[in-house]
């Protein structure tokens, strides 16, 4: 593994205010907030390069990773080594932002072998669930959810996947750039859906009987679960506003192109929070203000080898091709954030963040070609 080592942090502090920090770009500073606390140093190692638009790592029990790539194969990695699993992809469809994209591996993997993998076809997004022996994987869900809503261009193919405290499962959707649909509770695009593994069901006690956990979302990428079950989500803004949210079970997180089904098309002038037409909209509990980064997947630094970042939210960014650190309280509101410099701007587009069982950070680059996973460390 190539490495390089990292020293200093560049602190970008944010002024919290009726739960919402703005304006903490990476061009931006204000406030009197203590800034998230820097390491003395921060080790980055290329893991594995040669892949092209990796959208996720799902790790094995061995440590092995498996990873999706948005053309359609996933691959299999091990020893700084990617081999093709042998799957029938055949009916992804590529187009645009849609794709292969978000995986996760089963709780139960060690006995049942089974992972879950979401993508575009010519006419939705699905869930799909595989079982790997070797390096071929065989659909044996096949779907486990269908009907999730898709553009024919690709725009807005949201399809992030985490699983909760309770092992159920959560999906980030995109809205499809259509005005109406992420406030319709009839649609499954511009939600945060909470789901059974197993059935692709419902889970018993959300909030609207069905498979719906939040909505009024715009284009959620990124979905991160804290140690006590406290869910974090990642969400492109349009020309402004990108947000971190802390998810309310059945909360609306007002974005509303349509205006109440008052104007045509796909307006987004509108605010990404609307309090405005929706008082009880859930605020964010920070937004980038102008310009936007383009967030997208977001994990917590979790053990004592993070040191003063134990606990810290680490939230990846395409556009702005950095990583940023959220230091957030038990209320879930943002403290501040901090910008590692040699994580900023020097790997490109940034997509993917899992925490490893080694407790490791791994974050996958989105340029399109020769793509790489970086795994990140403190010594």
């Amino acid at each position: 593994m190539a490495a390089v080592m990292l020293t200093g942090m560049r602190r970008v502090v944010g002024l919290a205010a009726v739960a919402v920090v703005a304006g903490c770009s990476s061009d931006s500073a204000g406030g009197s907030a203590p800034g998230t606390p820097a390491p003395e140093e921060l080790r980055v190692e290329v893991v594995v390069a040669g892949l092209s638009h990796p959208w996720d790592v799902g790790f094995l029990p061995d440590g092995r990773m498996l990873v999706p790539q948005r053309p359609g194969r996933i691959a299999l990695v091990a020893d700084g080594r990617a081999t093709d699993v042998e799957a029938d992809l055949g009916d992804v469809a590529v187009r645009g932002e849609g794709g292969l994209m978000s995986l996760v591996v089963h709780p139960d993997f060690a006995t049942s072998r089974r992972f879950t993998t979401c993508f575009n076809t010519s006419s939705d997004v699905r869930l799909v669930t595989w079982e790997l022996d070797g390096t071929k994987a065989t659909r044996v869900k096949d779907p486990l959810v269908a009907g999730l809503p898709a553009n024919p261009s690709g725009r807005h193919s949201g399809c992030r996947m985490a699983l909760d405290r309770d092992g159920h499962l959560l999906v980030g959707t995109g809205d499809t750039a259509r005005g109406d649909v992420s406030q319709d509770k009839a649609n499954l695009g511009g939600k945060v859906l909470r789901i059974d593994l197993d059935t692709g069901e419902g889970v018993a006690g959300n909030p609207f009987g069905d498979r719906i956990y939040t909505y009024g979302h715009r284009n959620v990428q990124g979905v991160a679960v804290r140690p006590d079950g406290v869910v974090f989500t990642a969400e492109h803004g349009p020309d402004v506003d990108d947000e971190v949210n802390v998810l309310e079970p059945g909360g609306n997180y007002g974005w509303d192109p349509s205006q109440g089904g008052t104007v045509g098309g796909y307006d987004e002038d509108v605010p990404m929070t609307d309090l405005e037409r929706f008082p009880d909209a859930v605020p964010a509990v920070w937004s980038s203000g102008d310009p936007t980064e383009a967030i997208c997947d977001a994990a917590f630094l979790v053990g004592e080898r993070w040191g003063a970042l134990n606990g810290v939210l680490a939230v990846t960014a395409l556009k702005g091709a950095k990583v940023l650190l959220f230091t957030v309280g038990q209320d879930g509101k943002v403290a501040s954030v901090a910008i590692p410099p040699e994580m900023d701007g020097t790997h490109g587009r940034l997509r993917g963040a899992e925490l490893g069982p080694d407790g490791a950070l791994y974050v996958t680059t989105s340029n399109g070609t020769d793509d790489k996973i970086l795994r990140l460390t403190t010594p």
